[in-house]
């Protein structure tokens, strides 16, 4: 979950200690109880698209661009709170109450044995299975030839495009960028590596060139969107600076020196909306980070999603569909209002991990009642350890979901703001349809 920063939940996950209390559920409004005991077995049954996942194994180094530094986990990820266990006992049978040293080897023999019963793309083809998922966005450097490309869609990075020059002075300034940089560079080069070009071209078109080349190849090779973090190394506030002044300043530093900040931030305007340019060219969707993030220097104002407002609304980009990945939380009345442009949806993963049910319901319900058409259901799943990986995360993300949905659809019927049937339509919509949709 990128909200919090992956190291220190995967230090909480291992030390959990399972309670004898059930998974938490929202708390339903009276009025609205018996609506929703009928309206989850029925949600319970749809087909989920993930709009937002990270599948791997834990030792996969192709996970993510930019795996945040440790940081604080929030109270649902601490290590008295027993859901992810509870996880691990629907999923494998897990029978213990904690994961301390022989109880968490249990769980890891278990899952390398099922590995061996399922191997290759058969294994987390069945765990999508029993979660309930029919499709699931992979957000990775590269896919795996463990995914099946038929279950899991890939989603690729293209910050890497913004940092072409000496980044050592955007390293040097806190610990988390000192971990992104190095690893920005370093996808860079790969793309590079992927089109044959030894280092970075001669000009600044032949650099955009690339650029687009490289969008294109990455459609070629099954992805179907391309993913921003931009807002874990800067803040979403991109400005509309001349092209020329993004030439000048690739002249300047492309052989070597260190652009100042002002520099970089003027250079990344420009590249930012040629990507975004190109995406809708190419029929890519623009995933873009939009909530808070991991790390201890996470800019919650940057990432502020009314920053984005000039670009969403600037008739340029029409062209192309735009995702606000997290759901702009903890703006995410804000970015409610942001969809009511055309071709701005939201994304609601890794909320529904961040929040308890009763909390997320409430979100959600904003949402419903404003652009029920225009929000899309994610995990954020991610392999947290050998333990407790990306299986729990799923299931996690789907059951505290569904739950929280009925909930939010229930209180809108008995407020008489929608009829039973028109709550089961935008279930589906939201679980599935309308993320699907986007993808053809």
């Amino acid at each position: 979950m990128r909200l919090t920063g992956y190291a220190a939940i995967a230090a909480a996950l291992a030390l959990l200690t399972l309670h004898p209390f059930a998974q938490s559920r929202p708390l339903v409004a009276p009025a609205a109880a018996a609506t929703y005991q009928r309206l989850l077995p029925q949600i319970e049954r749809i087909k989920v698209f993930d709009h937002h996942a990270h599948p791997a194994f834990p030792d996969d180094p192709d996970v993510d661009a930019a795996p945040p530094p440790p940081g604080k986990a929030p109270l649902r990820f601490r290590d008295d709170n027993p859901e992810p266990i509870a996880a691990a006992r629907a999923l494998f049978g897990f029978p213990f109450a904690d994961l301390k040293g022989a109880h968490a080897k249990w769980l890891i023999d278990k899952k390398a044995a099922l590995k061996k019963e399922k191997p290759g793309p058969q294994y987390f083809n069945y765990i999508l299975d029993r979660v309930g998922i029919e499709t699931s966005a992979a957000n990775r450097v590269a896919m795996a030839d463990y995914l099946d490309p038929a279950r899991f869609k890939w989603v690729f990075f293209v910050d890497s495009f913004m940092f072409p020059f000496d980044n050592s002075a955007l390293a040097s300034r806190n610990g988390d960028e000192a971990v992104y940089m190095p690893l920005q560079t370093k996808m860079l080069q790969r793309y590079e590596q992927q089109l044959g070009v030894t280092g970075l071209p001669r000009g600044f078109d032949e650099y955009l060139a690339f650029i687009s080349r490289s969008l294109e190849d990455n459609k070629k090779r099954g992805g179907i969107a391309a993913k921003f973090e931009a807002s874990y190394f800067r803040s979403l506030a991109f400005d509309d600076p001349p092209r020329q002044a993004a030439a000048s300043l690739y002249e300047k530093y492309r052989a070597g020196g260190v652009p100042t900040m002002d520099e970089y931030k003027t250079f990344q305007d420009v590249i930012f909306r040629h990507i975004i340019t190109e995406a809708g060219r190419l029929h890519l969707p623009v995933h873009i980070h939009s909530s808070s993030g991991g790390g201890e220097y996470f800019s919650v104002r940057g990432v502020n999603v009314l920053n984005l407002e000039n670009v969403l609304h600037d008739p340029r980009y029409l062209q192309t569909t735009f995702v606000l990945i997290h759901g702009g939380y903890p703006f995410d009345r804000e970015a409610g209002l942001l969809a009511a442009m055309k071709n701005v949806y939201l994304d609601s993963s890794a909320v529904e991990l961040l929040l308890y049910p009763t909390e997320f319901k409430d979100m959600l319900r904003r949402w419903l009642e404003m652009y029920p058409e225009k929000i899309t259901f994610g995990t954020d799943a991610f392999p947290f350890g050998d333990a407790l990986g990306v299986e729990e995360v799923y299931w996690l993300g789907v059951h505290s979901s569904r739950t929280a949905l009925a909930a939010a659809l229930a209180e809108m019927i008995a407020a008489h703001e929608i009829t039973e049937a028109g709550a089961l339509q935008f279930a589906h919509m939201y679980l599935h349809d309308t993320a699907a949709g986007l993808y053809k």
